[in-house]
């Protein structure tokens, strides 16, 4: 097995062809498929502002699923490494896109809220400053060319 190199692949279907195509700004639906072998389709679309079904996954949420997930999965690893037992997560993330005058955009942070519940309490000190390990060792947040905050958020009873 080669550790070096993992290659990923997906599918994506444009579904929005209203009969038109492309032939106006407003004549196409935004909608798509995106599909990979053995798993569920995710409806994809463009966020409202650009004309998307708000039913349906746009990239932004995607992209900010992305970081959060790999943070999380990440974090669950250092917690292993460090001795600490995590028995429970949830991360209710943010992200900050701006829009340019030519019509681009690009993000330009995200904040991940993590709240970690733990088998130890004590530990809570460690457990906060494992963040930045995950941040170090999260695929996707080594990717990205905007920072990418943590602002753990204690649990409540």
């Amino acid at each position: 097995m080669n550790l070096d190199i993992h290659s990923y692949s997906i599918s994506m279907h444009w579904t929005g062809n209203r009969g038109e195509g492309t032939a106006g700004y407003r004549s196409y639906g935004r909608d798509h498929v995106v599909s990979a072998p053995g798993l569920p389709d995710l409806p994809g679309t463009a966020d409202p502002t650009f004309h998307g079904d708000q039913d349906r996954w746009n990239p932004e949420q995607l992209l900010l699923a992305a970081l959060t997930q790999c943070h999380m999965l990440s974090y669950l690893h250092v917690a292993v490494k460090n001795g600490l037992v995590v028995t429970g997560y949830r991360d209710d993330s943010e992200g900050s896109m701006r829009l340019n005058r030519d019509g681009s955009g690009q993000f330009i942070s995200v904040t991940l809220h993590p709240r970690v519940e733990l088998a130890d309490e004590s530990q809570r000190a460690l457990a906060d400053s494992l963040h930045s390990d995950a941040n170090a060792v999260c695929f996707i947040a080594r990717s990205v060319n905007f920072p990418v905050h943590h602002a753990p958020v204690r649990p409540t009873a």
